[in-house]
């Protein structure tokens, strides 16, 4: 008779989680120790290049790098950890015991699934409050040849803005709120997306709802004329922070922090589509952990004794790296643009869950 609870024995749920975490974390400490030595190996002639570099700013560099590997490894640690527990337990014939005490292959799996959960909020927690910070300072340290950053002076050069049909250049932007000042700016004027005539100034600041420019030049394309004038009020509308936002990179900033991102962007024009596919993105790959159970589950199941255990366990392990090659593809196809953002962060999620189910539910049969 089949035992319809979820979860039919506590000691046994327990067993099999803990058996799943342990594994999981020894192959991620292993795959971490062996990455994170490779990649020093490969970056320490760079950070040991300026002059007053050493033994303290290696270890400053392991630091910050050693969150992304681990956030890195981590769902194919849970993979290897998955075909790992359920080989053994297949081996050594405790699942053909499971099986004859009513147990389906869903609740077989259900134990892992449940730490799996568990290990995708750790995952997104760690992410959120560690990989972020330490992606946005190696950057930064790296963005300056691992030398000394220098402190922020609000200055934002090359800032590129929409407004309305018009295109704006601020070539250096000094960014403090309201008094926000705009240097050597170029604004293209656009009716139609046809270009009407290219204005110049010197400098422009904030008045009112707009801006006021000094030292303009307007060069009238119909015409081919070229004016001059001390001021010109323009830019109604215009918000200051639309020209104060810096480089966003998705993996440095938090998700609501990158959502209010994405809004700004969107607000003064500037295409997000890579932007919110990495904000989708970050919720995805964590429960990408989910699926590894599942993908990894067909080595749990038919007899060790009939010879297919590896080839069981292989099948498995290729399942599990066909999603990762399938979420970067599709991510990359986000950032392109070609896939919207949804789709890119969710699509390879939703279709291995699927995969993995059907390979379960054809175990059950």
């Amino acid at each position: 008779m089949i035992n319809l609870r979820f979860f039919p024995s506590k000691g046994l749920a327990w067993y099999m989680a803990k058996l799943f975490l342990l594994r999981t974390l020894a192959v991620v400490g292993a795959l971490v120790v062996i990455l994170q030595t490779l990649d020093l190996l490969s970056e320490s002639s760079k950070v040991l290049a300026h002059a007053n570099n050493g033994d303290a700013e290696l270890w400053r560099y392991v630091s910050l790098r050693l969150p992304q590997i681990v956030a890195f490894v981590l769902p194919f640690g849970a993979l290897l950890g998955t075909l790992i527990t359920l080989a053994t337990l297949n081996q050594n014939s405790e699942v053909v015991s499971m099986k004859a005490a009513g147990l389906s292959a869903h609740q077989i799996l259900a134990p892992l699934v449940l730490a799996s959960l568990a290990l995708a909020a750790v995952s997104y927690t760690f992410n959120e409050r560690i990989v972020t910070r330490a992606s946005m300072t190696l950057a930064d340290w790296q963005d300056n040849d691992y030398g000394p950053v220098p402190r922020d002076t609000g200055l934002r050069p090359n800032v590129w803005v929409r407004y309305n049909e018009d295109l704006v250049l601020a070539r250096q932007v000094r960014a403090a709120g309201a008094r926000t000042e705009l240097f050597n700016l170029t604004v293209f004027d656009r009716t139609g997306q046809t270009l009407q005539a290219i204005i110049n100034a010197d400098r422009a600041v904030r008045e009112g709802n707009g801006w006021v420019a000094t030292k303009v030049s307007r060069f009238d394309v119909a015409s081919g004329q070229t004016s001059r004038a001390a001021t010109m009020h323009w830019g109604d509308g215009l918000e200051p922070i639309q020209f104060t936002l810096a480089k966003v990179k998705a993996d440095q900033q938090t998700f609501p922090t990158l959502k209010h991102s994405i809004e700004q962007l969107k607000a003064s024009g500037r295409p997000t589509a890579d932007l919110e596919s990495g904000l989708w993105h970050k919720l995805s790959k964590p429960l990408s952990v989910i699926l590894m159970p599942l993908l990894g589950g067909i080595a749990a199941f038919g007899l060790a004794r009939s010879g297919q255990l590896l080839l069981r366990a292989v099948t498995g392990m290729a399942l599990g790296f066909a999603f990762f090659v399938a979420d970067n593809f599709s991510l990359a196809m986000g950032n392109f643009g070609a896939y919207p953002p949804l789709v890119a962060a969710w699509a390879p999620f939703l279709l291995f869950l699927l995969i993995g189910e059907t390979v379960l539910i054809r175990t059950e049969e």
